[in-house]
């Protein structure tokens, strides 16, 4: 998102999990330090600097915390410094995933590696849908990441709020969601759950546009060489311009939907934690 929308919405999210009686905790690196909640100033910070802030998954977290720079922390890096904190739930706007040619091109986000492995509950829109929602899901299946859809059964898309691809699993209400993440670890299974919480009815965008917008974005990205890390901020933010802003303002309302939902899953977990 620019600037002052992205500070602004990471600001108004905190105000939204305070509404639903939990405690938010935004997540970044600030020179050099992994923070867990920030001020309003240093959310403020990152919304100013932007694209400048450098993007940190596992394998850049002890380089850009050793040089003491700030960071901004994707899905994976979010739950490494979310589960030492010991947080269970967060919410974001979508996963990373497997992008779309990584048949050819092996370009499969660090986020499902994570979400593999570190006990942490992401409560999303699903993947971003510029990503292969399909080979996503069998590459979760494959490492026995449950794909819990909120009140659906179809997996969500991000700024649609359905797909022709399924969750693994439906559940209907948020104790159910933190009975099974109690029964999971407590097991002795580790690795995420990633809860996928369709974006509102009224926020949700005609699949027919929305894919056409992506697909040019995708087609531009290929003739322009960008690739990496770098590929879902070129993606997501080539999307806002073709739709005239309009993606923008729904993955906004996503991103306030997902704030609740997590923010309800947090309460009930810790009532059965005690």
């Amino acid at each position: 998102m620019p600037f002052p929308q992205n500070a602004q919405t990471a600001i108004e999210v905190e105000e939204t999990i305070r509404k639903q009686g939990a405690v938010p905790a935004t997540i970044a690196i600030i020179g050099g330090v992994m923070k867990v909640g920030l001020s309003k100033e240093e959310i403020e910070l990152l919304g100013r600097e932007g694209h400048n802030v450098t993007k940190v998954s596992r394998r850049d977290l002890p380089f850009v915390v050793a040089a003491g720079k700030n960071g901004a922390t994707t899905v994976a890096s979010t739950m490494i410094i979310a589960a030492l904190a010991g947080i269970k739930v967060f919410a974001t706007g979508g996963i990373g995933g497997v992008h779309r040619g990584a048949e050819h091109t092996f370009d499969i986000s660090a986020d499902l590696q994570e979400l593999a492995n570190t006990n942490v509950t992401v409560v999303c829109a699903g993947a971003k849908s510029i990503l292969d929602l399909g080979l996503t899901t069998e590459y979760l299946e494959t490492f026995g990441v449950p794909l819990i859809g909120y009140q659906t059964k179809a997996l969500p898309a991000f700024f649609c709020r359905t797909s022709s691809f399924d969750v693994s699993i439906r559940l209907d209400s948020a104790s159910e969601i933190a009975r099974a993440m109690a029964v999971k670890w407590q097991s002795g299974l580790n690795g995420g759950l990633v809860v996928a919480n369709p974006i509102p009815e009224q926020f949700a965008m005609p699949e027919e546009s929305i894919n056409a917008a992506i697909d040019q974005a995708v087609a531009e990205a290929e003739e322009q060489g960008v690739i990496g890390k770098e590929s879902t901020p070129f993606l997501l933010a080539r999307v806002a311009e073709l739709t005239g802003g309009d993606s923008l303002k729904s993955n906004i309302q996503l991103v306030f939907n997902n704030a609740i939902l997590a923010s309800e899953i947090a309460k009930e977990y810790q009532r059965l934690a005690g």
